[in-house]
């Protein structure tokens, strides 16, 4: 049995068959070939490694004429691999033997390769796992050419397991029957964990080292409430973990009872929970969920179909469906969050240094104001469907709101130029999530309509971490004090000025933070669908009166351990069985 620990994204407990997929989005089955088909798959295997060779040899040919023989030399290993004798005989023998296919035995015995890599002390041989994993996904890719086999085709569900996804590859997994998600690479708040949040099935990221050392058709067990991923369980350990994920699933149904009722404290002071979602239709999950609106729909996500850059009309189908969706409940909308790790970089000749730092959200909205204009013109016709809210992101002056404003009112002349039908008394707000804009509040309440506070952009900034790094994932807590201190200075700014706030971060949708939120004043939660009954559930179990006892004792630690194990101590006691 193998155990490795990583972040939790999505909570829960999946069991199920392995499947691996590459960079490449190879789907490495285990699967046997019947006896009469042996001879065919052998000869398969053996054309992948001459194509393979070939391949090889043409690009050294080439490098050599234009770029040296150093460079020339870079594939000279790889080639030495694959006419490796030994790794031949260590393929075929499997494929006699068990009978696996081609692809099956190739992928096997190269992940051996890369685990015994893995576990030299020597650097450089270490470094050796990235060329190991070239030379597998060249042969898969002549193995298996055309007939590659995609998620949308799985028969049975499965656990997926991968180095990293790509934002469109895990938006793609709601359609599929992937129980589960296991990944190398990524931090809680990256935004491949938000959408694996949002789909909520269970998914633990962060792992490091996971596609090497789990092979497609291992059993593997996902614990995302204790943050574990277990390859090849015994079986005592595998009757326990499907006896907690009978007891999870039970918990959920009865969580998803408290749907149609209100979130309010025991003492009678109301809340309104709201939803986070990517997609259109997760509006009807939301609802499902007992959402009163959407608090934040991250309209970038539109960037990530498979047409590429939407139109207006486009836009404009996409905003109709949530609208419809939540049945005239309010939505709010946010502008483009583009630039960052979504989207541009990857269509950039050259990438920024530190894109986290540069032309991203409404700093790249104004730097492409035609863009900018299509998106505006497609919420103020969809407007005229339902309640919608417009927000901006990233807002770090007041300047660039009212450049944004003035913006939106060309918009308007547009639609007034072409006879368009469009909602005018939009309101309008931001998404707080730099420091300027949290030193700054005051001056915001004076122009904005409502303010919605972004944790995840927010914390990154205010101490200095980028949050979709792993290196780094430790030092990104949302329980650090100054976040906390910040997060009362800005609530009690808005409420003071009677501007509407809403915080629409990972917090929010954190049953270890409820308390403290509530205590410092917020009665706007916004979050993945999913966490929605489980906050209603605490809300409705606490007082006014210990929320504010619990916040103001949180705010005179030090360090963020302290606060965490405070803040656990006190929602477990109105919480005691549930995971936090």
């Amino acid at each position: 049995m193998d155990i490795l620990r990583g972040i939790s994204v999505a909570p829960g407990i999946a069991i199920g068959e392995a499947v691996v997929l590459d960079a490449e989005d190879f789907r490495i089955p285990s699967r046997t070939v019947p006896s009469h088909a042996a001879a065919e798959e052998l000869a398969r295997f053996t054309r992948a490694i001459e194509d393979s060779v070939a391949e090889l040899e043409r690009q050294t040919q080439w490098m050599l004429g234009h770029l040296g023989r150093e460079a020339a030399n870079v594939f000279s290993w790889h080639i030495g691999v694959l006419k490796d004798a030994k790794l031949h005989r260590n393929i075929e023998r499997l494929m006699e033997e068990q009978a696996y296919s081609a692809a099956y035995a190739t992928s096997t015995v190269m992940r051996e390769y890369q685990r015994r890599f893995l576990q030299m002390s020597d650097p450089l041989l270490v470094e050796r796992i990235r060329d190991v994993r070239d030379i597998e996904r060249r042969l898969l890719r002549h193995i298996l050419g055309e007939s590659r086999e995609d998620l949308a085709h799985l028969t049975k569900p499965v656990i997926l397991i991968a180095h990293d996804l790509t934002p469109t590859q895990t938006a793609q997994l709601a359609d599929t029957l992937v129980a589960g998600v296991a990944l190398d690479v990524g931090g809680a708040t990256s935004h491949t964990a938000i959408l694996l949040h949002s789909w909520g099935r269970p998914s633990v990221i962060g792992l490091n080292d996971v596609a090497t050392r789990i092979s497609g058709g291992d059993l593997v067990v996902i614990d995302a409430v204790n943050q574990l991923v277990l390859a090849n369980p015994d079986p005592s350990t595998l009757e326990d973990y499907r006896r907690q994920e009978a007891e999870f699933n039970r918990l959920s149904a009865e969580l998803d009872t408290l749907r149609d009722l209100p979130a309010i404290t025991k003492d009678a002071e109301a809340v309104h929970l709201l939803s986070n979602i990517e997609f259109p239709h997760e509006a009807r999950t939301s609802l499902a969920k007992g959402a009163e609106g959407v608090g934040l729909y991250r309209t970038e996500f539109l960037f990530l179909q498979p047409n590429g850059f939407p139109s207006e009309e486009d836009q404009y189908l996409a905003y109709m469906e949530a609208i419809r969706g939540m049945k005239g409940r309010p939505v709010t909308i946010r502008t483009f969050d583009l630039g960052a790790d979504k989207y541009t970089q990857e269509k950039r000749y050259e990438q920024e240094r530190n894109p986290m730092l540069g032309l991203r959200s409404i700093r790249y909205s104004l730097a492409n104001v035609p863009m900018f204009k299509m998106q505006l013109r497609a919420i103020l016709r969809a407007a005229v469907e339902g309640p919608i809210r417009l927000m901006f992101p990233l807002l770090m002056s007041l300047m660039e709101f009212r450049q944004a404003k003035m913006t939106l009112h060309d918009a308007m002349e547009d639609l007034d130029e072409t006879g368009v039908a469009y909602r005018r008394n939009l309101q309008v707000g931001i998404m707080l999530e730099t420091p300027a804009a949290a030193i700054q509040v005051k001056e915001f309440c004076r122009e904005v309509d409502f303010i919605s506070i972004g944790t995840n952009d927010l914390l990154q900034y205010l101490v200095a971490v980028d949050r979709g790094n792993e290196e780094v994932s430790k030092y990104y807590e949302p329980s650090h004090p100054a976040l906390l201190r910040v997060l009362t200075e800005v609530i009690k700014a808005c409420t003071k000025a009677g501007v509407d706030c809403s915080l629409c971060g990972e917090m929010a949708g954190s049953p270890l933070y409820t308390l403290f939120l509530l205590g410092i004043g917020l009665r706007n939660f916004s979050m993945a669908p999913a966490n929605i009954p489980e906050i209603k559930k605490l809300i409705r179990l606490a007082t006014m009166t210990q929320a504010r006892r619990v916040a103001r004792k949180a705010l005179t630690f030090e360090t963020d351990r302290q606060v965490n194990s405070y803040l656990r101590e006190e929602t477990r006691k109105l919480l005691p069985q549930d995971p936090i």
